[in-house]
C-alpha cells in the first residue's frame, strides 16, 4: 500500500492482545492518551490494518489473518449454505 509509507505507526499489535466487541464488531486496544485503539471487524476483512484513536491522531497497525477472524452475524460459511433439490 503506497498511503503506508506516510502514515507515521505508534505500533504494531497482535489482534490477540486486542479486545473484541461483539455487540458492536469492533476490536479496542488502550492508547497512550487514555482513549481507546479501534478498528472495525469489516475494515480487517477487507484487508485495512491501521486501527485509529478517535481522540489522538496516534495509529497502530494490527497485525492478523483474515481467515482468524470471526465471522460476521448473518454471514454464512459454505458449511451452513443449504441447498435446493
Amino acid at each position: 500500500m503506497a498511503d503506508d509509507e506516510q502514515i507515521s505507526i505508534y505500533d504494531e499489535v497482535e489482534i490477540e492482545d486486542m479486545t473484541y466487541d461483539e455487540t458492536l464488531q469492533i476490536y479496542h486496544y488502550p492508547c497512550p492518551c487514555g482513549d481507546r485503539f479501534e478498528i472495525a471487524l469489516c475494515d480487517l476483512m477487507d484487508g485495512q490494518d491501521i486501527g485509529v484513536c478517535p481522540s489522538c491522531s496516534l495509529m497502530i497497525r494490527v497485525i492478523f489473518e483474515v481467515d482468524d477472524l470471526p465471522k460476521p452475524p448473518g454471514r454464512r460459511t459454505s458449511e451452513q449454505v443449504a441447498v435446493a433439490a
